[in-house]
């Protein structure tokens, strides 16, 4: 009896998705534009509980991304995990990237891991850690060095961008831009793009967080990281 009130709330007790069995409200849901999913969880608690449970996500997976029913090999240190985040990483890769092939689910985990991880409320792990595991990652998925660099440089860059502008990320930044350099072979070195973008956001985007002692130390660290001239607007001008 629960169950049927929790399946009916919010609907017309005539509708006839009252009386759907559950793989046919998948079947539906699954076809419904994705932008639209959070309407659909509100309807009631049956339909938001149906969203909870892996068959959904599955089913969304393999209509979305057929080529990811094709069970492959998961090497590398990065997890795939269930349907669900499957089905996250490649409509992130997507979205963000353009790319939705096989490639596209390495990249969008890659990018999963790297900001679940830079976000970590207490201290996350050094960047060197982080850039090495995702290295490790493309290398294990059969990339070249140079694929697997150029790679993990665009996601780096791809979560700096996508950071929410608030104290987490300033103070995270901050440590990531002072964090002593420390000799590592190519390619697990992180690339001057990178390097670049996480000062660019910081005299950019929290230039009025930074103390005049924080500002001068992170000037010096740029002076010395970078070959080019600093640009006026990191000073202010």
């Amino acid at each position: 009896m629960a169950e049927e009130s929790n399946k009916t709330s919010l609907l017309p007790v005539d509708s006839p998705f009252a009386k759907l069995p559950d793989h046919l409200l998948i079947e539906i849901f699954i076809r419904v534009p994705i932008v639209k999913w959070g309407q659909l969880l509100c309807v009631n608690k049956y339909w938001a509980d149906l969203f909870r449970h892996d068959c959904l996500w599955y089913a969304a997976l393999i209509r979305c991304f057929p080529l990811a029913g094709q069970g492959k090999r998961w090497p590398g240190p990065i997890p795939r995990g269930m349907s669900k985040r499957r089905f996250i990483a490649l409509y992130t890769s997507k979205c963000i990237f353009g790319l939705d092939d096989e490639l596209g689910e390495v990249v969008g985990h890659t990018y999963m891991f790297l900001k679940e991880q830079l976000e970590i409320s207490t201290l996350p792990p050094s960047s060197g850690i982080l850039h090495g595991t995702m290295i490790d990652q493309f290398i294990a998925c059969g990339k070249s060095r140079d694929r697997a660099h150029e790679l993990a440089s665009m996601i780096w860059i791809a979560v700096i961008d996508n950071l929410e502008e608030n104290d987490q990320t300033f103070l995270l930044l901050k440590r990531v831009a002072l964090e002593g350099d420390v000799f590592l072979p190519y390619p697990y070195s992180r690339s001057f793009k990178v390097e670049w973008k996480i000062f660019e956001r910081l005299f950019t985007d929290f230039r009025d967080c930074l103390h005049d002692s924080d500002y001068y130390d992170l000037l010096g660290c740029a002076k010395q990281k970078f070959p080019q001239p600093i640009p006026a607007t990191w000073l202010g001008y």
